[in-house]
């Protein structure tokens, strides 16, 4: 080989895992910086310790009836020692529902976001560096994806196959990951003519080796942050299907709460304290999840810095 073409095949490589340290050092930095990532990243991890002792923390199993000292359902009891929020119209623990809610709902989010993140990760990187008729073809099915009415299709699907966590998991990701998949290529359309790809073809590099070795790290950093995103959407879907109805009835999650609440007219009661801290929760991951990307966008844009 003349030494010419060794010498530009030798730069690629640490040039290339330069940059990507570069990006993890700065991914790494940004939640002692940013208040919003501070912010987001706390509260996943909150939950997530939450659903990893739910065993421990919850007092009761989240769908045993219980009865009181003499005999009588426990059903619509306010806030005690004894019931920390109360029971419900069927006499079950508010309190444990809402522990092990966190569990069912970060199984999904998380699950979710893995799908949507790889399904986007993998057509925009073969869209982008591919093009022609590939990209055509992968992109027009992106649009009818972005075509479709996302909650009632997912109700639609739950219930046609059977109402189950999974298959919410699976309407989830056949619908949230064209918007992944565009930025991804978006990128990767720059990214393929940088000069350390140009140089990876020149030494006979194959086009698996350059979409997965020089140009997929490059774009990670993009995958992580719409996959951060995709938790929220994908736990205030399942709260919403789970709240019409269309949830697994076997797993207690805060929409099924919200929908056993609705169902027992506990607002007309007054009983904020069966409904409120579910919503709440809901509410709290689904804005981690903004504020995670919200402090992460000087990672991939630092142009955006001050």
């Amino acid at each position: 080989m003349p030494a010419s073409l060794e010498s530009t095949a030798a730069v690629p490589a640490p040039s290339r895992r330069s940059r990507f340290l570069r990006t993890l050092a700065r991914a790494a930095a940004v939640p002692g910086r940013d208040p919003f990532a501070i912010v987001g990243l706390t509260i996943y991890l909150v939950f997530l310790l939450v659903a990893l002792f739910a065993d421990h923390l919850a007092s009761r199993d989240p769908l045993e009836i219980l009865f009181q000292a003499n005999g009588r359902l426990a059903r619509n009891l306010p806030p005690s020692s004894d019931f920390l929020l109360g029971t419900t119209h069927l006499g079950r623990d508010i309190y444990s529902q809402l522990i092990y809610g966190t569990r069912a709902a970060l199984i999904v989010g998380v699950t979710a976001a893995i799908a949507v993140m790889i399904i986007g990760t993998l057509v925009g990187l073969v869209s982008g560096y591919f093009g022609g008729w590939i990209d055509s073809l992968l992109m027009r099915l992106a649009d009818i994806a972005l075509s479709i009415p996302f909650l009632p299709f997912v109700i639609v699907l739950t219930a046609f196959l059977r109402p189950s966590t999974w298959n919410i998991v699976l309407a989830v990701a056949i619908l949230l990951w064209p918007n992944t998949a565009r930025v991804i290529r978006s990128q990767v359309l720059t990214v393929r003519e940088r000069a350390y790809v140009e140089a990876a073809r020149v030494t006979g590099a194959g086009n698996g080796r350059i979409l997965f070795v020089h140009v997929a790290p490059n774009i990670l950093p993009l995958s992580f942050l719409y996959g951060s995103i995709a938790i929220g959407w994908a736990i205030l879907t399942e709260a919403s299907v789970s709240f019409l109805g269309f949830g697994d009835p076997d797993v207690v999650s805060w929409g099924y709460m919200l929908q056993d609440a609705f169902v027992s007219q506990a607002l007309s009661r007054g009983s904020y304290h069966w409904f409120v801290p579910p919503g709440i929760c809901i509410v709290l991951v689904v804005v981690a999840g903004f504020f995670v990307s919200r402090g992460y966008e000087e990672v991939l844009f630092p142009k955006l810095r001050d």
